[in-house]
């Protein structure tokens, strides 16, 4: 298996931290909107709870933004290292 020089590790984490800092914006913003789109039904007076549409389609596309940052779906190559480690394992085990 491939050793990382330190410049790789150092590419690596900063790529992740950016894409969480990008996680982190996207929640803010979503809060926001959604919060003023709450405001503006409340404020017209309006019995049907239209927002939740926008809350809910806009939710999907953030939770899955929260998977894809935070491990859950992460890059093929971590998905492969972690098998191969594996399948390492059990070949040394049946050695």
């Amino acid at each position: 298996m491939k050793q990382l020089t330190d410049d790789e590790i150092y590419r690596i984490a900063q790529k992740r931290v950016k894409e969480k800092k990008d996680f982190y914006n996207h929640l803010s913003v979503y809060i926001v909107i959604n919060l003023m789109l709450i405001g503006i039904w409340a404020f017209t007076g309006s019995s049907y709870p239209w927002f939740i549409f926008p809350l809910g389609g806009w939710g999907i596309g953030l939770i899955f933004h929260f998977l894809s940052v935070f491990g859950f779906m992460r890059d093929e190559s971590d998905w492969e290292n972690k098998e191969i480690q594996k399948e390492i394992g059990r070949l040394k085990k049946n050695l």
